[in-house]
């Protein structure tokens, strides 16, 4: 799908729930494929033959695609963790099975139709370097369905882990909150503990979505705070377009407020939330100009953040107690420019936050907070504006 082009919910629900589109749009001829016989994926083809003539169980192209991926250095890091999920899904999806499946099903053995399917998407995953979720406009987070093509990012963040919990203890919890952890006389879930302050405040009855893209975790959110209303706001039409397909899909029309906006500056000064979530481009130059060839698929302004990826940081921690209630949350991620966001403002000590499953970059800041040291977050977006 080109950029200029819109899934309506009702395509997505249909790709992600019928398959009968799944063979047309995947269908590649082995024999021909996307490679060339003098480049460096020449191997490849005989390879791929040869899988399709000898493996028979899901086990086994699960097996061989791991080793794939790994033998042609593509990078996994954008919404699935490491060479096996990226290879589970890779197969699980082409047979239109959920990527958790069971593991009775494994030494289940493929037709030579879906054989061709699962290599098909393989080589097209490894010869075009193409982020997996582009390639079949899905992606999960916070064990939801997601439809996502370039105009987004594709969801991975490690938010999601607080979402589960409903930021528990900082706010109360319900029956939705999910525990991460195990208690101490291993009888029992308990809730992990990701470094938040005990408030055990009441759940929150509006919440802000900054830098929305996908709307993922808008939608996240919502799932887990079903009586909050839930504002996603993003400065790019396209991404926005995507959330809308994500709103209609979940049918959260009716919790979720999709917002045009260059942060709060389309935001009514009345709106006062209790949370606060962004995961907004914190991408630092230098790392920016080394990307691997699967990032540079998606959009660089949804990455970019200046120098040294806190542009937009600084004036949401300047302007975010004009809209934070005095009893409220933020949650901001900046991922490796966590080390410069310390670096700028050595006066305070910001609350980094633990996760159970990876991910790293993720603070929480109250309202007391962000205006104590309001002067100081001021001062950077004065500079940032004499610069710009």
């Amino acid at each position: 799908m080109s950029e200029d082009q819109t899934m309506s919910a009702e395509e997505f629900q249909n790709q992600y729930f019928n398959d009968d589109s799944l063979e047309e749009d995947m269908a590649f001829d082995l024999e021909s494929g996307l490679l060339g016989e003098d480049d460096q994926f020449a191997n490849l083809h005989a390879e791929l033959e040869e899988a399709r003539e000898q493996l028979v169980s899901i086990r086994d192209f699960i097996r061989f695609s791991v080793t794939q991926l790994r033998n042609y250095d593509v990078v996994v890091a954008q919404g699935t963790t490491d060479e096996f999920a990226e290879a589970s899904a890779i197969v699980l999806h082409s047979l239109s099975l959920d990527w958790s499946a069971n593991e009775q099903i494994l030494d289940c053995r493929l037709t030579t139709s879906e054989k061709q399917l699962v290599l098909s998407l393989l080589e097209e995953r490894i010869a075009e370097r193409k982020p997996l979720s582009y390639l079949i406009n899905l992606s999960y987070f916070c064990d939801l369905p997601f439809y996502v093509d370039e105009r987004v990012l594709i969801p991975r963040s490690p938010i999601a882990e607080l979402i589960r919990q409903q930021f528990h203890p900082y706010f109360e919890v319900t029956e939705l909150a999910k525990p991460l952890g195990t208690s101490p006389n291993e009888q029992g879930a308990a809730f992990y503990d990701h470094g938040l302050d005990v408030k055990q405040l009441s759940q929150p009855e509006r919440i802000l979505d900054m830098c929305t893209g996908s709307g993922c975790i808008a939608i996240a959110l919502a799932t887990r705070f079903v009586d909050a209303l839930v504002d996603a706001v993003d400065i790019d039409k396209g991404a926005l377009e995507v959330a809308m397909v994500n709103v209609d899909h979940h049918d959260l029309g009716h919790q979720v407020n999709v917002i045009e906006s260059n942060l709060f500056a389309k935001i009514p000064a009345e709106n006062q939330y209790e949370l606060i979530v962004t995961n907004p481009p914190y991408v630092d130059a230098a790392i920016m100009a080394d990307l691997p060839p699967e990032f540079l698929y998606e959009p660089e302004h949804a990455l970019a953040a200046g120098q040294d990826g806190l542009d937009l940081v600084h004036r949401i921690l300047f302007e975010a107690p004009d809209y934070l209630s005095p009893e409220g949350l933020l949650i901001c991620e900046v991922g490796d420019s966590e080390w410069a966001l310390k670096q700028a403002y050595p006066e305070i000590q910001l609350d980094w936050l633990k996760f159970a499953h990876g991910g790293h970059g993720v603070f929480a800041i109250t309202y007391d907070e962000l205006m104590t040291h309001r002067q100081l977050f001021a001062s950077y977006v004065q500079l940032l504006d004499s610069i710009q």
